[in-house]
């Protein structure tokens, strides 16, 4: 299969998900919206993914959201799969009309989710993700839950019996590509301290790398599942 991927700035690469296609023998394209690159056409590619980015995006739209959302639409009308990360996520829960907006509580870090009973994602009843994120959505109507975290009881969704997936989650987090944002001026923050009990420091979210190491099996069990659809 050849995937393309949309990225949305140079510090919201693929991370793991690039060497999880090679390795898989699949081949894929990624797309530097943020660089001025085109979006691509949709009978292009047999799949396509929606990257995380900025979400300063949401408020402030870049000129080619536009074309990006006009690809989105395309493919939940279609039949081939889609998946989105962080702000990816955002983008297709926004277009099945969902409700974008900020979460009671920022995450950054390590967070414990707990699978909802209804999810169809073949994950562990409780998991570990990396977070990033201030924005949250609701479910999209008929869609099934992942689970949810303490900070955000929505952590993804799935949709139309798993073709489309959303993930607030970051199972395809790496240590390399958790360094460039650990300086960034956007990271999540919170409005008011009581607010910021989900906020790791950097310290925090660096002093076991084992943690990134136990992303690869689940990251594996999401994408093996999602790409069989097609």
């Amino acid at each position: 299969m050849h995937i393309h991927l949309l990225q949305h700035g140079p510090d919201h690469g693929p991370a793991r998900l690039t060497d999880w296609l090679e390795s898989m023998g699949h081949s894929y394209t990624v797309f530097h919206l943020y660089a001025g690159e085109l979006t691509p056409r949709p009978g292009e590619c047999d799949a396509l993914i929606i990257l995380d980015g900025p979400e300063s995006l949401v408020n402030e739209p870049p000129d080619w959201l536009k074309a990006e959302r006009k690809l989105i639409n395309r493919y939940l009308d279609g039949q081939k799969p889609l998946l989105g990360i962080g702000l990816g996520a955002l983008w297709i829960a926004h277009a099945l009309d969902a409700v974008i907006a900020p979460g009671t509580y920022p995450e950054t870090g390590w967070h414990q989710i707990t699978l909802a009973p209804e999810s169809t994602f073949d994950l562990p009843e409780q998991f570990e993700a990396f977070m990033w994120h201030r924005l949250v959505f609701s479910l999209p109507e008929s869609a099934l839950p992942l689970g949810g975290s303490a900070a955000a009881p929505l952590q993804g969704f799935s949709w139309d019996a798993g073709r489309v997936i959303g993930l607030l989650c970051h199972l395809e987090t790496t240590m390399s590509s958790v360094m460039p944002l650990l300086n960034v001026s956007d990271r999540p923050r919170a409005k008011a301290p009581a607010a910021g009990r989900f906020l790791q420091t950097n310290e925090q979210i660096l002093d076991d790398v084992s943690r990134f190491h136990r992303l690869a099996p689940l990251l594996d069990r999401v994408m093996t599942r999602w790409l069989n659809v097609a």
